[in-house]
Parts: structure tokens; C-alpha cells; sequence
């Protein structure tokens, strides 16, 4: 496990499962420290399942391949399953990953996919950096196949949510789910969406959704503990996914580069597709996180 910090700002890195981030950290002036992702005690990054903690990279796709279909209307393919809907958040979390690099408060995690049934090939990179003021993600990915495929990426942070917690954000749109988060359409907001008035999150029922046209910030507030997190993210990575079931104490805000579903399903790529990338054509893009106190 690594162990990185800067300023009021520290985490813990697990390198060999997935590269995951399994805890961030921020103390605040009066000497209290809040946790900045879900975080339970005892919980130890592993690789059967995703890890419902921390954060950690979703790549070569985020979210869902529906029964491992990966097609992007050029090229299609099945990839290995590691759901029962199909495969799920790519390979990156079920990877070791290298680690290219390290200091006091930066590291950059390394994992290169160079064999498997499907014609994947690429090299990935996580560059995790505390400063001061928060933590970036800068995630890339790189095609090392010889032909153009379809690829995409995102990062799944796990928050603490409690009753009085609050979510704030907006976009243009988001996709209909029907069952297991499969998208029968589209739907345009007029009014910035369900999060656009800052409502408390917690609902007593599962929450999921997958927003076209965010703009790139969410905040996270929380007045029983004093805490208010913010979400950012670039603009390769504007399509994300809020989901918590009903009565737990986390959410999920996963900043990605394409909507739920994309890998399989025509009518989610035609909104919001996965990139396609030429050998050797990177996918960059950045998620920041960051406290205050409130």
C-alpha cells in the first residue's frame, strides 16, 4: 500500500488491486479528520468483485458491456465477463498496476494490457497527485492495438453519504433506464435535473442515473459533519453516473467519458458515445477532488 500527502490532504494507494485509491483523507483547521471517500474500517482493496470504497479507474469502458458486447457501429467484439449482465468497468480494476513513479505526494500507477481473447491493447496510466488544495486523477489511455477500436474511461469515487447529505449538480439530460440499468431513451431537462436545487440525497430507494451534458462540478455537502466535497471534472469526462441503493451510507458520482451503456447498446452511443481511437491516439482526461469545511 503507498501512502501519499500533501498539506491537510492524505491517502493510501493499493498498487497490486486495481490501483486503487482505497482512502483520501482531509484534516480540517480545528484538527478533525474527515474522510473524503467511503471508507470502512477493515476494508482491503481486492479483485473478485468492485470494490464498493475509495476510488478507482474504469478502463478500456466504464460501466456496462451488456452480455460482453463491445460495439461502437465499426467494430464489434465480445469481451471477457466478469458480471452477470456481462462485464462490467472494463479490466483496470481487476489489474496490477505498476507504479511508474513515486514521491511524498504524486504517484503515477502504470497497466498495460498486451494479451487476451479480444483485440484490446493498450497502456493505461493513473498520475495521482495531492497538492494542497485536493487530489487529481489525471487518467490516460493509449491504443497499442493495430487497428482503431473503441475506448473509454472514467474514475468511480465512493462518498460518504449520510441523512442530511446533499447533491449538487446539473446537466441537459440523462438516459432512461429500464431493467439492470438498460436505456430505453433519452430525456432533456429544462430545469438543470434533479440535483440543480441541492436536495438531500438520500431518498429510501435505489438512486441511478447516467447525465448527458453535466457541466463539470458537483458538491457534496454533508452539515452534520461539517463538510462539503467538490467534484470536478475535464471535459473528456462529462458523462457521469450517480447511483447509490436505498439505505446505504455512500453514493457514487463517476465521472466518465461516455453514458452507461455505451459499449453494447445502439441507442446510448448515438447520445454519448465511446472514442474512437487510431493506434497509438490517447484518451486523457482529469477528476479533482477537494474539501472545505461548512
Amino acid at each position: 500500500m503507498l501512502t501519499l500527502s500533501a498539506g491537510r490532504y492524505s491517502a493510501r494507494i493499493a498498487p497490486e488491486a486495481g490501483g486503487t485509491i482505497a482512502a483520501l483523507d482531509w484534516q480540517g483547521r480545528d484538527g478533525r479528520t474527515h474522510p473524503l471517500l467511503h471508507a470502512p474500517a477493515g476494508a482491503v482493496p481486492q479483485t473478485e468483485t468492485p470494490n464498493k470504497f475509495g476510488a478507482w479507474a474504469m478502463l478500456p469502458f466504464a460501466n456496462r458491456a451488456f452480455d460482453s458486447l463491445v460495439d461502437d457501429g465499426h467494430t464489434r467484439f465480445t469481451v471477457p465477463s466478469n458480471n452477470p449482465a456481462g462485464t462490467i468497468h472494463g479490466f483496470g480494476w481487476q489489474s496490477v498496476w505498476q507504479v511508474e513513479r513515486q514521491d511524498a505526494g504524486h504517484t503515477v500507477l502504470v497497466h498495460r494490457r498486451m494479451a487476451g481473447s479480444d483485440p484490446y491493447r493498450y497502456l493505461a496510466r493513473q498520475d495521482i497527485r495531492l497538492d494542497e488544495s485536493g487530489m487529481t486523477v489525471t487518467l490516460s489511455l493509449t491504443n497499442e492495438a493495430d487497428q482503431a477500436l473503441p475506448f473509454g474511461m472514467g474514475l468511480h469515487p465512493w462518498f460518504p453519504c449520510a441523512a442530511d447529505t446533499r447533491l449538487s449538480m446539473t446537466a441537459t439530460g440523462a438516459l432512461i433506464f429500464g431493467d439492470q440499468f438498460r436505456a430505453s431513451g433519452t430525456q432533456v431537462f429544462g430545469d438543470g435535473g434533479p440535483y440543480a436545487d441541492n436536495p438531500v440525497f438520500a431518498s429510501g430507494t435505489e438512486t441511478a442515473w447516467s447525465f448527458l451534458g453535466w457541466d463539470g462540478t458537483a458538491r457534496i455537502e454533508t452539515r452534520s459533519t461539517g463538510l462539503a466535497i467538490t467534484l470536478s471534472a475535464s471535459e473528456k469526462l462529462r458523462s457521469p453516473v450517480v447511483w447509490a441503493p436505498a439505505g446505504v451510507d455512500f453514493l457514487c458520482a463517476e465521472p466518465q467519458s461516455h453514458a452507461a451503456g455505451a459499449p453494447s447498446e445502439k441507442i446510448v452511443r448515438e447520445a454519448s458515445p465511446l472514442a474512437r481511437l487510431q493506434p497509438g491516439e490517447t484518451l486523457e482526461g482529469w477528476v479533482r477532488i477537494a474539501a472545505e469545511a461548512i
